[in-house]
């Protein structure tokens, strides 16, 4: 009986392993064995020749690929700051009962439930030189045009992707939020804190785990972003907005080159893990620290 009890988590637990090894790990593995290879869309993996790290070395040395490595971490970096940020400031602003409020925080998480690539296209128009809406008023106010999409590429792109999914942060934050204890609130009014200073050394420490967490997640999607910069720009002018996941793509499918696309494909999951493993550091450094604040208050209290 007791041999039978010590078995039965593992039972429950095979088929979600199972799962896992066919729709995770083989695929990985497959493709860490596909960047060894000097592979082909011609040929089966079987007949691609065994080149051990020449692919990785190449990309090493790779000028274009250390550019849209520089890219992407630029785009993703700057655009998931800027999220954070508005996202944040919007929670903040909201969190409140006002009549309409329902209906406003709706509005706000319209753009993340549009297509990527109907985002893309509704930009590509508002950020056309002529007759794009930006442009338009512009003129309409007596001011020079700029050009969006050729000189202003990468600052475009971003101001797309913020568009899209700052109320992705907004949505958490705004969670964050009406989770925080109302007793370590409470408290800090009573000792007289003003709405600013209890933002700053109360509502924002006890919310930065979770915000981490939430930076970290946009930040792990902003690295894989292709519809919405494939559609705006195709990744030009030159080089000037093709993040590493649209150079993957077009190394596979245009270049022909499947081995040196999936040794490009390992080292975006290394900078992914290493950001990973980093800001779960980060996050659990700040989880202390919310959890002797939260302690704080209520001895205060």
């Amino acid at each position: 009986m007791n041999s039978a009890n010590r078995l039965t988590p593992y039972l429950f637990m095979a088929p979600a392993i199972v799962i896992m090894g066919i729709a995770l790990i083989y695929p990985l593995g497959y493709m860490m064995y596909g960047s060894l290879l000097d592979w082909n869309p011609s040929q089966s993996i079987e007949e691609a020749e065994f080149v051990g790290l020449k692919n990785y070395i190449t990309l090493w040395g790779d000028p274009n690929f250390h550019e849209s490595l520089a890219v992407t971490l630029i785009f993703a970096f700057v655009g998931v700051s800027i999220e954070l940020v508005l996202g944040v400031g919007l929670a903040l602003l909201l969190d409140r009962n006002l009549r309409g409020m329902t209906l406003l925080r709706t509005m706000f998480i319209l753009p993340m439930m549009i297509a990527p690539v109907v985002v893309g296209l509704m930009w590509r128009y508002m950020f056309h030189p002529t007759v794009g809406t930006f442009n338009r008023t512009l003129e309409a106010l007596g001011l020079p045009t700029v050009d969006w999409l050729g000189q202003n590429a990468l600052l475009s792109v971003i101001i797309a992707d913020v568009w899209q999914w700052t109320p992705f942060i907004f949505i958490l934050s705004l969670a964050a939020l009406q989770s925080l204890p109302r007793s370590a609130l409470e408290a800090a009014r009573i000792d007289g804190a003003t709405a600013w200073q209890q933002i700053i050394h109360i509502k924002l420490p006890l919310m930065m785990p979770v915000l981490i967490v939430t930076g970290l997640l946009r930040l792990i999607d902003a690295f894989k972003v292709l519809e919405v910069i494939l559609v705006l720009t195709e990744g030009g002018p030159g080089l000037s907005t093709e993040i590493l996941a649209l150079r993957i793509s077009r190394t596979a499918t245009e270049f022909r080159e499947l081995g040196v696309a999936a040794a490009m494909s390992n080292y975006l999951l290394i900078l992914l893990m290493l950001l990973t493993a980093a800001m779960f550091t980060l996050s659990r450094i700040q989880e202390i620290r919310a959890n002797r604040v939260r302690a704080a208050a209520e001895e205060d209290s």
